[in-house]
């Protein structure tokens, strides 16, 4: 994402050669592309990394796009206003995420060992007030963050850059580290339905290129495996009558309601990034009775298939539209609707006491 930033460049393209070149060859692989949809960009700020002209470890201006915008601030955001003006390759990317059934995803940069997960921003809702920003899928995200620290070569060490600053098991939620307004990772997992991370791989931005090498070394397990877990959960496919694909049918875990409730694309096809165990699916087609259905889900990130549950809706014959999520401060909404609430309850709690004198 910041241009000055070469080592997640860098590694994308060492991937991309991995797999095509291992494809057939190494087992592995072979049934992880036959199995997934990888899609791979290696650079979302070309025109930062043409600007660097002096490498850096710490800052260059090629952190910024050419209108000097840095784009890990330019995303909506679910907390707060978001001024900045979205920018090209923002747009391009928000486009993408939103023509795609993106899963799970990561973005790339340095300055940092660590794997950080959302929420990067916060409030009293997500518990930011106890300096840690949660979001209902928790678990998950400290699941993944863990997959790419612990498969590193020295990331799960959680030493960190220097003395001044550790994360334990090579970890950190984005806003205990440090709070950051419209970036991509919250984006991505409140209005794309995808669970990023963010991995900060090296601790200069810009090493020299005989270092590549040690890089790709200490990060392609980690890629490899973090790839892998795109099977966990549970995934299937929302029909009508005759079997016909519904779009926009809402699908959740039980206790797991997103803000921007989880949709099934054109295909009626649903994903849900769970960890193993036992969990209630609720499937719902507007204007019609939502579905339950038991499930237990298994790791199957090794067989590199989610579990599988469909749900068949026979009486349903029309596609629903769906109403666009609006690209607004969700949380800040949720907040507010907290707080009108909490003075009913401190009347009632008075009046149950008063209640109580009386008799």
């Amino acid at each position: 994402m910041h241009g000055d930033e070469t080592v997640g460049r860098e590694m994308l393209l060492h991937l991309i050669d991995f797999l095509v070149t291992s494809y057939r060859r190494d087992p592995v692989i072979t049934r992880l592309l036959n199995n997934t949809r990888i899609h791979i960009m290696p650079t979302m700020n070309p025109d930062g990394f043409e600007a660097t002209k002096v490498p850096d470890c710490y800052y260059s201006p090629g952190r910024y796009n050419k209108n000097g915008e840095d784009l890990n601030r330019n995303f909506p955001d679910a907390f707060e206003n978001n001024n900045a003006s979205i920018q090209p390759e923002t747009q391009a990317v928000m486009d993408w995420i939103k023509n795609e059934t993106f899963v799970l995803s990561a973005n790339l940069h340095g300055g940092a060992l660590v794997a950080s997960y959302t929420f990067d921003n916060g409030n009293s809702v997500t518990g930011s007030l106890k300096g840690y920003s949660r979001s209902l899928d928790d678990d998950v995200f400290i699941h993944l963050a863990k997959t790419y620290s612990f498969n590193h070569a020295s990331m799960y060490k959680g030493t960190g850059c220097d003395n001044r600053q550790t994360f334990p098991e090579g970890i950190t939620n984005g806003y205990s580290w440090y709070q950051l307004e419209g970036g991509m990772q919250d984006y991505n997992y409140i209005w794309g339905q995808c669970f990023e991370i963010t991995l900060e791989l090296s601790c200069c931005k810009y090493p020299p290129a005989n270092q590549l090498e040690k890089f790709w070394r200490d990060n392609k397990a980690a890629l490899i495996e973090y790839i892998k877990q795109v099977h966990l959960g549970v995934k299937g496919q929302v029909t009508g009558k005759n079997g016909t694909p519904i779009p926009n049918a809402i699908v959740e875990a039980k206790g797991r309601a997103h803000v921007c409730p989880y949709r099934t694309n054109q295909q009626g096809e649903y994903f849900l990034l769970l960890l193993p165990g036992t969990y209630v699916i609720n499937a719902t087609v507007p204007g019609f009775k939502s579905m339950l259905k038991t499930v237990e889900i298994p790791d199957n990130t090794g067989n590199f298939s989610a579990l599988k549950q469909d749900f068949s809706f026979p009486e349903v014959s029309i596609k629903p539209e769906a109403p666009s999520c609006p690209k607004i401060p969700l949380y800040q909404e949720l907040e507010r609707a907290s707080a009108a609430v909490k003075p009913t309850l401190h009347i009632l709690a008075l009046m149950t006491v008063m209640l109580v004198i009386f008799k």
